[in-house]
């Protein structure tokens, strides 16, 4: 600070205690914010990979206000997601819907998700690092515990190792940061010690974090949002957390979602709107036997995965294109003209939602399961074919997935076609020698 030296000694003495006062009250008054109030941008100060990564996550992108599907189904269920006081329109309740896609602004029981950045960041890093306890998806009636709901929830941050220095103050270390760092070069202040620092002029508030690996190392860290998902009928919608189960896996979700790389933990958590984690999702192969006037096909396709493929919403989808082909590479035969829903049943994997009538219905009015053709936790599934043998010299078999049913995607016009257009996971192919 620059001294003017034309103050009287008293009056800059005087001026010098009300800017640590207005420091001092700053500190304390961002110490005094909520800590579901605070944004993942304080985190980025020191965590940037990890950030980058978070921010183009679906996690970042889960509220009305970010992701197109859900604003679609929120707005026509509850409303305008930069309005305060809007309910759900059946139950007349506060929207269900924030307990999961906004927890932030669920645990302050606010509908106005602009209102400030830790609403409008959806699952960001306080919503997931302050769960301290998973309680279990239902209560003690039977009742289901939506997202945050479904944890006794911290005002501390959590995490899978804390910061165990322990051993270090009992040795009188001299390290005041934390063990932030290898080596002292690039050592930082450590605002999860308990204490607010001053970082690349920042100031960030204390952020303590406690040791939770139980919380934030197993499965427990998921099942709050990703277990079972009911509409107001009661129909299960997304039920990923029952699927796990039954499947009998011991693996924790952060294994597939989130693996480790260079000593971090990918905060990416890839899922249904990531290429590569579909495309390793499953095996998929194609055996074909020219036999007399037919060629006899297997198309073999299995899901490597502790869930049903595919999991989550209940209008993901997957299909099979067979298609084969001459020599000038002019198809002669496929399984189906155009999506195989109809014409070819046993190429289409997804969960059904019906009304009383036995029509289809979407998510919010369906009033009962519907047939379910998805593939199972760990299932080999095995679809034959007999294709006429006449001109053909390769069969190709592809695997596509869909965030959205047909239906939904003629529907949903307004959506872009990243969303509506299928993606290509698998393909396989085998040539047919000819004569």
């Amino acid at each position: 600070m620059k001294v003017n030296r034309r103050l009287p000694l008293i009056e800059w003495a005087f001026a010098g205690v009300l800017g640590l006062a207005a420091i001092w009250s700053t500190a304390i008054a961002q110490e005094a914010v909520p800590i579901q109030q605070i944004s993942s941008e304080v985190c980025e100060t020191c965590h940037q990979e990890i950030y980058k990564q978070w921010k183009g996550s679906m996690h970042a992108q889960s509220t009305a206000l970010s992701d197109p599907i859900h604003a679609t189904f929120y707005k026509k269920v509850v409303g305008d997601p930069t309005q305060e006081g809007v309910l759900h329109k059946a139950s007349g309740k506060f929207p269900v819907c924030l307990q999961c896609h906004a927890p932030n602004a669920a645990r302050d029981k606010t509908t106005k998700l602009d209102a400030m950045p830790a609403y409008a960041e959806g699952v960001n890093c306080v919503a997931c690092h302050t769960l301290q306890h998973y309680k279990g998806i239902e209560d003690e009636k039977g009742k289901i515990r939506y997202g945050v709901s479904a944890y006794e929830l911290a005002d501390t941050l959590q995490g899978p190792m804390g910061f165990p220095r322990g051993l270090q103050k009992l040795k009188a270390s001299d390290d005041l940061f934390g063990g932030a760092a290898e080596s002292s070069d690039d050592q930082k202040p450590n605002p999860h010690l308990g204490e607010s620092v001053e970082m690349d002029g920042k100031s960030i508030p204390a952020l303590t974090m406690e040791a939770n690996p139980i919380q934030l190392r197993t499965s427990d860290a998921c099942m709050g949002c990703h277990d079972q998902r009911d509409n107001p009928q009661g129909v299960p919608l997304c039920q990923t957390g029952n699927e796990f189960i039954k499947g009998g896996s011991k693996v924790a979700c952060q294994t597939c979602h989130m693996p480790v790389a260079a000593g971090y933990a990918d905060h990416t958590m890839g899922g249904g709107h990531h290429d590569a984690m579909l495309k390793r999702s499953v095996v998929f192969d194609l055996q074909s036997e020219p036999v007399g006037e037919s060629i006899k096909t297997l198309v073999h396709i299995r899901n490597l995965q502790p869930h049903a493929m595919p999991t989550g919403a209940p209008f993901r989808n997957l299909y099979l294109k067979l298609t084969a082909y001459d020599s000038s590479g002019e198809v002669v035969w496929e399984n189906a003209d155009g999506h195989p829903a109809k014409s070819d049943p046993q190429a289409y994997f997804a969960y059904g939602l019906i009304d009383d009538k036995g029509l289809p219905a979407p998510p919010p009015t369906a009033t009962k399961p519907g047939e379910d053709t998805r593939l199972e936790a760990h299932e080999i599934r095995e679809l034959s074919y007999e294709i006429p043998a006449k001109d053909v010299a390769l069969i190709r078999a592809e695997l596509y997935y869909n965030l959205l049913w047909p239906s939904l995607v003629k529907k949903f016009d307004h959506l872009s076609q990243d969303l509506t257009d299928p993606v290509l996971i698998a393909v396989a192919e085998r040539e047919i020698a000819t004569d």
